[in-house]
């Protein structure tokens, strides 16, 4: 046990040196930006019709003759324009993709796409957001759905594309849509609360180690990891948990007013099938698949913000997501 406390306080040492370089890179660095002012990155735009010819191209220039190819090549030409002829615009499909974590931290990017398409986009347009999310923490993917609130405000049909996994924050994302499309084996709902904080108040105790938790206000702090945790203190925290739970079920029933509620919110997750008879999804799809069979009747613009950092400032930005899951691992309310 002597060894294994030895240990633990290696252990922290050693984190608590990592902490405090990374405290002072972001520091420093954060100064350097506020002298720099430079954009931080640009709006990047593919039509996805041209990628898919390309690939349509590549195949066919493997498959067929030289002839054959001459001849496909002067029929796409008269077929082209004869389309830009054609006075009848062609509604568009705008494309965005989320892919979230424990705090949601792309919903910096979704945010300065979402405000792109916006400018352009008109009621016989479409969006389409490929979601992928186990869910995270209750602020941060409040204000992703919030963001995605922003297209129905605007009366522009909202499509969710789910490939792998859209469960806790991520359904509550995919809950805003018009439509929720999703792949067959593609995992949705987990409508529920879960908190989780190891406590290492009994090892400190054993170690004659005092921890003092001071606050003012009754429930200021009601579980602690270092801290010795009360019951009046749980009950509090489950009475907070239960709460976020009912907004939670509240905020998808507004937005999906055909669901038994209380039939899905048990923190259960479906696949494909199982979710379309649960009426958590519209239908069975692959993004691809959505987006190929829109090729053929709409123009389909891919839209995503690309950042501008170096790599220094990658690293610290991965330093800093670090101690973000470190800060939300010590604080134990999120959704999941």
């Amino acid at each position: 046990m002597e060894y294994l406390y030895e240990y633990l306080l290696f252990l922290a040492q050693a984190a608590t040196v990592v902490v405090a370089i990374i405290v002072v890179l972001a520091v420093s660095f954060a100064m350097g930006q506020r002298q720099t002012h430079h954009s931080g990155g640009h709006i990047e735009v593919m039509k996805l019709n041209d990628r898919l010819e390309d690939l349509r191209h590549a195949v066919e220039e493997a498959v067929y003759s030289p002839d054959v190819l001459k001849t496909r090549r002067k029929s796409e030409a008269k077929a082209a324009k004869k389309a830009a002829k054609d006075e009848t615009a062609r509604s568009r499909l705008f494309v965005l993709s989320f892919d979230g974590d424990l705090q949601a931290s792309r919903v910096d990017h979704l945010r300065r796409e979402i405000t792109a398409v916006l400018t352009l986009a008109e009621s016989a347009d479409e969006v389409l957001v490929r979601v992928e999310s186990p869910g995270g923490m209750v602020p941060h993917y409040g204000l992703a759905a919030s963001q995605l609130h922003r297209i129905r405000k605007q009366n522009i049909p909202l499509t969710i594309a789910v490939d792998k996994v859209a469960a806790s924050g991520g359904y509550m994302m995919a809950a805003v849509a018009n439509k929720v499309v999703a792949a067959p084996f593609a995992l949705v709902g987990s409508i529920g609360v879960a908190a989780e904080m190891p406590n290492v108040h009994r090892l400190l105790e054993k170690n004659d180690v005092d921890w003092e938790v001071l606050t003012a206000g009754e429930y200021k702090r009601t579980m602690t990891v270092f801290g010795e945790n009360t019951d009046e203190g749980r009950r509090k925290f489950i009475e907070e948990l239960e709460d976020t739970h009912a907004l939670f079920k509240e905020f998808v029933r507004e937005q999906r007013p055909v669901l038994d509620i209380d039939a899905v919110a048990t923190g259960e997750a479906w696949y494909g099938q199982r979710a379309i008879e649960r009426k958590l999804v519209d239908a069975l799809c692959t993004s691809d698949e959505y987006v190929t069979s829109a090729c053929e009747e709409r123009d389909v613009f891919e839209v995503r913000w690309v950042e501008h950092r170096k790599p220094l400032e990658r690293l610290l930005g991965e330093a800093q997501a670090l101690l973000g899951r470190i800060s939300a691992f010590l604080t134990p309310l999120w959704n999941r």
